[in-house]
């Protein structure tokens, strides 16, 4: 193989990245400006169930970062979650603090709390990492329930505070779910572009590389937990806003398989579409079996199969056609 062979082959691939980025940019944009006419069009109700889509997309990401980045899967992001949603909830019951003002101290709870537990377990890996985060999903339904005096207990606590005075608060939790799920979905476009996000991508993929270069693995890997919190806790933030009240029960250990589901749906994607994607397997198609009774886990289970087949054989549909093309040309 030449030595100009290699170069052109990062040259051609790098190209096919960037057409490929600008390309999902523009599906983004589209479906972003789709989802902001659409309450022209839809219910009150289906407008409630896409606030809620919005604000597990955000989760669904939150699992993303933490694969796509740190290699690894986490089955306790309710956890993060719940500290995000508690966070809005006791700030507004007890302060009377609005979102505007309690969200960014839930972005900044969930990455502490990310990086507190990151640290001691920055070693660990695999199937022992997702038991660890398992024991957060667990404990933390009986740390609310303990705190009653904070967090309500059993009943929990209701956020009804509007961002905009004068303005009914039912667009207000739509649109504001969108555009934030919209903005943390830019935010992950920047830090992939990032010399920090590249500087973690190279600590997962080649360690030893990245030792090289200065990046030690376990700054990255407590740095990947410490972003997947935060943005779990934007998530936990935004269902309690756009859902209006948060409990015990909205956050347990099904919570987190249910976002690791989302993840897995969305191929571990960090855009719009993906994470919509996820999300929607997480609220919307079980509204939509909700007429099925007894069978509603059979169809689930049947659309989670079928998604995830098609996605992992739609590529190679795409090449074969491609070929074919090519051959009758």
């Amino acid at each position: 193989m030449s030595e100009t062979a290699i170069p052109l082959r990062t040259q051609r691939s790098n190209s096919i990245s960037l057409r490929s980025m600008v390309t999902q940019g523009r599906i983004d944009l589209v479906v972003l400006t789709a989802l902001l006419m659409l309450p022209l069009l839809v219910s009150g109700s289906w407008s409630y169930a896409l606030g809620l889509c919005f604000a597990n997309s955000i989760g669904v990401l939150a699992v993303s970062v933490l694969v796509r980045y740190g290699g690894e899967v986490s089955i306790g992001h309710s956890f993060f979650a719940a500290i995000g949603a508690y966070s809005v909830a006791i700030l507004e019951a007890h302060f009377g603090l609005p979102l505007v003002v309690s969200l960014p101290v839930a972005l900044i709870a969930g990455i502490a709390f990310g990086l507190i537990f990151a640290w001691p377990s920055r070693r660990l890996s695999g199937i022992y990492l997702a038991v660890s985060t398992m024991a957060l999903a667990l404990a933390m339904p009986e740390l609310i329930i303990s705190a009653d005096r904070w967090t309500g207990g059993f009943e929990g606590l209701y956020v009804s505070k509007p961002l905009i005075r004068g303005v009914a608060i039912e667009p207000q939790r739509y649109y504001a779910t969108l555009l934030v799920l919209a903005a943390v979905v830019y935010a992950l476009v920047q830090l992939r572009r990032s010399r920090q996000g590249r500087a973690m991508l190279l600590a997962r993929t080649h360690p030893a590389a990245a030792e090289a270069f200065g990046t030690r693995r376990s700054w990255a890997r407590v740095s990947v937990m410490g972003i997947s919190g935060g943005i779990a806790a934007v998530s936990g933030a935004m269902i309690a806003f756009a859902s209006s009240a948060v409990s015990p029960t909205g956050y347990t250990f099904w919570s987190s398989i249910f976002l690791l589901v989302g993840s897995v749906v969305s191929f571990y994607g960090l855009t719009l579409t993906r994470a919509l994607i996820g999300g929607a397997f997480l609220t919307l198609v079980p509204q939509l079996l909700s007429g099925s009774g007894a069978w509603i886990p059979v169809f689930y289970g049947v659309a989670l199969i079928g998604v995830v087949l098609l996605g992992h054989f739609s590529p190679k549909w795409i090449e074969l056609a491609a070929a074919r093309r090519r051959e009758v040309k």
